[in-house]
């Protein structure tokens, strides 16, 4: 139902937008502008979002049988069903499920997107088997969509990327405030999906959370301590390096265990086609609803209003101009991210504006294409209170990023 709502939602406000400039603004081509761009979007959807995503979803669903029958996640979800179990207590102990959120997770933390999706799909696969009502969604989906909008990273090896391409002299100045940022939206996401859910918490789930704090907390005192050049090194090489190690160790854990490795890649790979088919309807719908509601103008509406509103109450206003950054985000990933970079390109990557604007991209995920991606390919259709859970986390990160990028960043 909050799905519909926002869906139909986009297309009436950008219309009625759009009727308000051609009346009054005397503007003819704000209409040939949404066309365009409703077509554009639909095409992309298709081409540049869901044959891309084929791609990596048929070749890591395929490690990731290999990993299951060699017992790999099996291990991994009994390692961590201490953890696991208390925010996911509808799932059984030692369910797939769980060692594959873990390889979620893990992959988004070292800001490899392209092998966090197809693991998530996967869990949010083996999640929906235990599904009692088949179309809408459970605690245990609704509490690891949320965490996996709050786009918890340790290294944020593409906004570092963006800043040395945009001219930056100290391209990873942003790098600790990200991962500050990041941590703030998730512990965000844990607070308010289990107040919602009446989630228990005990001494196990306080030292799990706090044990990772520390762990997180060592790894940036680390890096800390190293100069630009060498945090530069840091974030292309580790996430990378990682990566390659786990699909290494995934088959010669294969073979350690005397699996037919390949014969059992294409038997996993063979569903990453299917899945794909399944959430395309889902990506096209959402992702040309998202570029309608932009391009009408109805976000530069909202950050005009905010910087108002802002403004009057006598708050210090320099971080209004990296805002739009942060309200497009849970939108559209490409569309904050072409914001963020004409925001590095007006006002300077190394400026306040434009340290705070990458801090925003990086502190938070596309919530509403994570929505449509993870229970479209499970055929959910009431996502329940998943969309209100994922924009309230991402507003407590928000507004974590602007008083990290206060501390941190030179402003005037």
């Amino acid at each position: 139902m909050a799905l519909n709502i926002v869906w139909i939602a986009f297309f009436v406000i950008a219309f009625v937008i759009a009727l308000a400039k051609f009346i009054f603004l005397n503007d003819t081509d704000i209409f040939k502008t949404l066309v365009d761009g409703m077509f554009d979007s639909a095409k992309g959807a298709v081409i540049d979002v869901g044959f891309p995503l084929a791609g990596t979803m048929i070749f890591f669903l395929g490690l990731m049988n290999i990993a299951e029958k060699a017992g790999a996640i099996g291990r991994l979800a009994r390692l961590l069903n201490p953890f696991m179990k208390r925010l996911f207590p509808e799932v059984p102990d030692n369910h797939p499920a769980m060692g594959q959120m873990v390889m979620n997770f893990s992959a988004n933390m070292l800001g490899l997107d392209n092998a966090a999706t197809p693991f998530g799909l996967k869990a949010m696969d083996s999640l929906q088997s235990i599904n009692p009502e088949k179309e809408k969604a459970t605690h245990a989906q609704i509490m690891f969509l949320v965490l996996h909008t709050s786009g918890l990273t340790i290294i944020p090896l593409s906004i570092i990327t963006y800043r040395i391409a945009a001219g930056s002299t100290e391209p990873a100045s942003v790098f600790i405030p990200c991962v500050l940022a990041t941590i703030c939206t998730t512990l965000a996401s844990i607070l308010v999906v289990s107040f919602w859910q009446k989630l228990k918490w005990d001494g196990v789930l306080f030292a799990w959370i706090g044990a990772l704090a520390l762990l997180v907390g060592g790894l940036l005192f680390w890096v800390s301590g190293m100069d630009a050049a060498q945090k530069n090194v840091f974030s292309k090489v580790t996430g990378n390096m990682l990566l390659l190690m786990i699909v290494v160790g995934i088959i010669i854990g294969g073979v350690w265990k005397k699996v037919q490795v390949f014969d059992a890649f294409i038997e996993g790979a063979k569903g990453g086609f299917d899945v794909v088919l399944k959430i395309i309807p889902y990506l096209v719908g959402m992702l040309v609803a998202i570029r309608v509601f932009r391009d009408s103008g109805a976000l530069t509406y909202v950050v005009d209003v905010l910087a108002g509103l802002i403004q009057a109450a006598g708050v210090n206003a320099d971080f209004t101009a990296a805002l739009p950054v942060a309200i497009m985000k849970p939108f559209s990933g490409s569309g904050a991210r072409g914001l963020m970079l004409d925001v590095l390109k007006v006002h300077g990557p190394d400026s306040f504006v434009g340290q705070l604007a990458s801090t925003f991209q990086g502190s938070a995920d596309t919530t509403f294409y994570i929505i449509a991606l993870y229970f479209g390919s499970v055929g959910i259709k009431k996502v329940r209170y998943a969309i209100w859970a994922g924009l309230l986390a991402d507003f407590i990160g928000v507004i974590a990023a602007i008083i990290i990028g206060y501390v941190f960043f030179v402003h005037t």
